[in-house]
């Protein structure tokens, strides 16, 4: 078995979907506190295994591999059951497609980096803050939403990576105080998942505490 040691911080949503892959998996797994607040991300002895300086970061056997989806996919891979991305050419693309609205398009701009900027740097006031944080998660919703099928899961009968990627997502539109009515489809698939303990134990609020 190889020794598996997730460096993540606690409400970064892209360690929060890799700890829910892992959870998925029931794979055993340490892990090391990366605070994002204090800096603890661009330190040497970080930045000596993970040149950009991101959390999330998992080393296997010490070996790192870096960014979320990478992460995942490697997972998948390396541990293939219960699967997360399928093999099939086009269920896998769907699952990517989803999957990527919020990885690639969401949550890039709403990261810590990026609204330090725009209140540190441009002086951007906190009401100006929010609504550039609501405008990409609804209108990556309004994508993702209309994406979504009728299917208990994003990933239809078992949670996939888009699943993963999801519910992160939802957990920092609720913190952000964004409107989730137009979205009824995403809020039932994430009420599915959040009855799961693979997603209750990755959650932000169960890692803060244990």
């Amino acid at each position: 078995m190889m020794k598996l040691v997730l460096h993540d911080y606690f409400r970064s949503s892209a360690s929060f979907r890799v700890r829910i892959a892992l959870n998925l998996k029931g794979l055993d797994y340490e892990r090391v506190e990366v605070s994002l607040i204090a800096g603890e991300q661009r330190s040497d002895a970080y930045l000596e295994q993970n040149a950009q300086g991101f959390v999330p970061m998992l080393a296997v056997d010490g070996e790192p591999i870096i960014q979320s989806m990478a992460i995942i996919d490697w997972l998948d891979r390396a541990y293939p059951e219960p699967r997360l991305i399928p093999d099939e050419a086009m269920p896998r693309a769907v699952a990517l497609a989803q999957a990527q609205v919020v990885a690639s398009d969401i949550h890039p701009l709403n990261n810590l980096r990026v609204l330090k900027y725009l209140t540190k740097d441009l002086g951007l006031n906190e009401q100006t803050k929010d609504r550039w944080i609501a405008t990409w998660i609804t209108q990556g919703f309004e994508a993702l939403e209309a994406m979504a099928g009728d299917a208990r899961y994003l990933g239809g009968d078992a949670p996939g990576i888009a699943d993963c990627c999801l519910v992160p997502q939802m957990y920092n539109a609720r913190r952000f105080e964004v409107p989730l009515d137009a979205f009824p489809r995403l809020v039932a698939i994430d009420a599915a998942c959040m009855e799961l303990s693979a997603f209750q134990q990755a959650h932000p609020d169960a890692v803060k505490a244990a």
